[in-house]
């Protein structure tokens, strides 16, 4: 800036104040008691502005900010925490927040806009929502031990199909209830669900006093109790799919980094 349009902004800027910023002689210019006030807080404004600057950067590249991630609990030991943790410790900036649940009810939450992703199993198309592949895997047939089947190696899954089965509720997700029941379903008919659990941990246990059978994807059956028997399926080629779920209108670096982080 020229001195002399300098010399008007300092003008301008002390008629606003009421107060005069600098002493001028003939000879030199000073800051005033107001005047070295002003400098200080100038400063410090001119520090917040570069910091907050340097945040809206490091917030549009995906480096900063805050995530929040809904997960089914079946989910854990194919490890999507250790994946969560893998991008806290490449983003230490960005505040993860999780969440858990069951699919139907995480994909709500992400429509809302409360969850910014989340990993869930079989789910149904969902509107505004995208699908990544996560993780696929097999499934097992959980008998109580008192069950006909309880020494047997392996059964087929229509061996089951006129024992009552303990299963989530219809609400749980339309695929999800197609896919566990398919393993057991022929002729046209499928497994009639008897009594009905909102987690793994609980279906095992109404497997494990008898009031039922289940099929179960593997990773779920690893929180089965002694009183549980796990079964191979025999010749059976279905599987479980576990997805990584965010808003298709959201196309923040944030979710690309945590994407990448995690692969």
């Amino acid at each position: 800036m020229a001195q002399p349009a300098l010399s008007q902004k300092i003008r301008r800027t002390e008629r606003a104040l009421g107060t005069d910023l600098f002493i001028r002689t003939s000879r030199s210019v000073a800051l005033t008691a107001a005047g070295r006030t002003l400098q200080g807080r100038a400063r410090s404004l001119l520090t917040q502005m570069h910091r907050d600057l340097d945040e809206t950067a490091r917030v549009g590249a995906g480096e900063a900010g805050r995530l929040d991630v809904g997960f089914v609990v079946s989910a854990l030991p194919l490890g999507p925490i250790e994946r969560v943790q893998a991008f806290r410790e490449r983003y230490p900036l960005v505040r993860v927040e999780l969440t858990e649940g069951y699919t139907s009810r995480l994909l709500v939450r992400l429509q809302r806009g409360e969850l910014d992703l989340a990993v869930v199993r079989d789910p149904d198309p969902t509107d505004g929502v995208r699908f990544r592949p996560f993780r696929s895997e097999p499934f097992v047939a959980a008998v109580p031990r008192s069950h006909r089947f309880a020494e047997r190696r392996s059964v087929a899954g229509p061996e089951l199909l006129d024992d009552p089965f303990v299963f989530f509720p219809s609400d749980a997700g339309a695929l999800a209830t197609e896919r566990n029941t398919a393993p057991v379903a022929s002729g046209g008919r499928r497994p009639v669900v008897v009594q009905e659990a909102t987690t793994w941990a609980t279906v095992l246990h109404l497997v494990g006093v008898g009031l039922g059978v289940t099929v179960l994807p593997e990773s779920a059956a690893l929180a089965a109790p002694d009183t549980v028997v796990l079964l191979p399926l025999e010749r059976s080629d279905h599987r479980s799919e576990l997805v990584w779920a965010s808003r298709t209108d959201d196309d923040r670096e944030i979710l690309s980094n945590f994407v990448a982080a995690a692969d």
